[in-house]
């Protein structure tokens, strides 16, 4: 069990669909398919990079937890689905652009949407060693083409992220489960080493799998996930306050719900109406955006169509000087 000492956030200013460059190049399928996701505008931030997302949304959950840079010993960067550039380290450009010279600084990553569980996993790993006792994690989120909508999934919006965890606090990370399946790691892809930039679009290699099979195995890992992680924490769905999932689309949110037999937390249609997709920052924004009174307990869960499938409960509650740490 690990505890979120602060969190922080930047996202950019909320465009109308109808208002974003591709909108008029669509063709008419895609533009039905788009206007059907429930996403009203999308969060743009046109000037910044996924590391200038990260390093506000970085300095803004140091302040939330009343920390500073200089209290950090591990920054972990949830990598972005493009870097900025080949070779180079987004994780120690955010280290440096945060000033956290005695930290140590690296990425993880490589599940999509989900890949803010991973971090979860190392940082509680991290926690539980005696010279670790504050690890930011951050995450910019930018699209990986020159299109923000990704047919037929989702708008992707510009955000960054940032999450202070320690090894005590009010409000915990008491369980994390995740599973993958490599049968879909080529179901989307960008190809990139032949073509300019403004070329580049995300495909989906079987629009067929993706709509059926691999909606079905969702489903029925998300069931099988919620109910292993409450059973393994002495819970049953009574005991849970709300869920909180990624913000794909409206479709996506009723699958949820028939699953779980329950909504999920009103702050997730809001957030997807207004800011679009902020991959994996989607989840933990809308916790915080959620209204969560003290002792509530949330389920919090991600898929991905690489796939991978994530469940994280939390705990929220108030530090000891009486602040509600979301």
């Amino acid at each position: 069990m690990i505890a979120l000492a602060g969190s922080g956030w930047c996202l950019g200013d909320p465009v109308p669909l109808d208002r974003l460059p591709e909108w008029d190049g669509l063709a008419d399928g895609e533009r039905a398919a788009c206007s059907a996701l429930g996403i009203e505008s999308v969060a743009v931030a046109e000037s910044a990079g996924a590391t200038d997302l990260a390093a506000v949304a970085a300095r803004r959950a140091l302040d939330a937890a009343g920390r500073s840079a200089a209290d950090v010993d591990v920054v972990i960067t949830v990598e972005a689905r493009a870097p900025e550039t080949l070779v180079s380290s987004d994780a120690t450009r955010l280290q440096a652009a945060l000033g956290a010279r005695r930290a140590t600084a690296f990425s993880v990553g490589g599940l999509g949407c989900a890949s803010l569980t991973p971090a979860l996993l190392t940082a509680a790993g991290l926690l539980r060693g005696p010279d670790v006792r504050t690890v930011l994690v951050a995450h910019g989120s930018k699209p990986a083409t020159s299109r923000r909508y990704r047919h037929p999934v989702t708008v992707n919006g510009d955000s960054g992220g940032a999450l202070v965890l320690t090894a005590s606090g009010g409000t915990r990370i008491r369980d994390v489960l995740l599973e993958t399946n490599g049968d879909y790691a080529d179901l989307f892809r960008v190809h990139y080493r032949d073509r300019p930039y403004d070329q580049w679009r995300e495909e989906c290699a079987d629009p067929t799998a993706y709509s059926f099979r691999l909606a079905v195995e969702t489903r029925n890992r998300l069931r099988d996930l919620t109910a292993r992680l409450l059973a393994r924490n002495g819970l049953t769905p009574a005991d849970v306050t709300t869920y909180v999932a990624q913000n794909l689309s409206l479709p996506s949110h009723r699958n949820y719900a028939e699953v779980l037999r329950t909504p999920l937390a009103p702050s997730c249609a809001r957030n997807l109406a207004r800011y679009g997709h902020l991959g994996p920052n989607d989840t933990f924004h809308n916790l915080h955006t959620g209204d969560v009174p003290p002792g509530g307990r949330v389920v919090l869960l991600d898929t991905s169509p690489t796939a991978a499938w994530s469940a994280v409960l939390v705990e929220t509650g108030v530090g000891a000087d009486g602040t509600h740490l979301l």
